[in-house]
């Protein structure tokens, strides 16, 4: 148990290194004082431009790889690895404390993003069969309805469908699925509020229904 409890720890650091607010500290900006107030990918688009979202989004993705597919098979000095601890459920486990780390990240007051960006990551280290499916229904969402929250909680939320029609079907890896799902949507709730107040921006440019007026010469 110390493996898997150090391992998780290390991940949850991993995940409190936010990307929005390391390159906001190298541009001099706190986007979290900026825009939706969220340090994550698409409010850094939205106010810093595309080649900062795509740091950004990067960072994010980069640790959530790195604390699913490398911290849970790190050799710790001196912490044997417990064999009575399945190698899944230390995955699983450091998955999901990177997520929270990005949400609630220690380093920056526990004030961080909606964690979109890392769970791609962690799912690129633990379940990577399942990112084309998370994408695809991403894509199609907002091509539809042109709202990036809402995408991405539909996206987030076929996670179990994802895992049961790809034959990942294993108790702690549906509990996983499942509990990510109910996590994103819980970030979103800021979304789900705008959308209902009808204050909610759409992403004109992905938006296929988008009217386009005439054009003036």
């Amino acid at each position: 148990m110390l493996e898997l409890a150090l391992k998780t720890l290390i991940a949850y650091g991993l995940g409190s290194l936010m990307g929005a607010l390391l390159l906001g500290r190298l541009a001099g900006v706190d986007i979290r004082t900026l825009g939706s107030g969220n340090a994550g990918g698409t409010n850094a688009l939205r106010t810093q431009g595309l080649r900062f979202a795509i740091g950004v989004v990067l960072i994010d993705v980069s640790k959530g790889w790195l604390a699913a597919a490398v911290v849970p098979f790190w050799a710790l000095p001196g912490v044997a690895t417990d064999p009575t601890v399945p190698r899944d459920a230390v995955v699983y486990a450091c998955a999901v404390a990177a997520t929270l780390g990005h949400v609630y990240p220690v380093w920056w007051d526990f004030r961080g993003g909606k964690g979109a960006a890392t769970l791609i990551g962690v799912l690129l280290g633990a379940a990577p069969f399942a990112v084309p499916g998370v994408i695809g229904v991403w894509l199609c969402t907002v091509l539809l309805c042109g709202y990036v929250g809402l995408s991405t909680m539909c996206a987030v939320a076929a996670l179990p469908a994802i895992f049961w029609v790809g034959a990942v079907r294993a108790p702690i890896a549906l509990v996983f699925a499942v509990a990510m799902a109910a996590f994103v949507v819980y970030t979103h709730r800021a979304n789900i509020q705008r959308m209902w107040a009808g204050t909610e921006p759409r992403a004109q440019r992905l938006w296929m229904w988008t009217y386009i007026g005439p054009r003036r010469s």
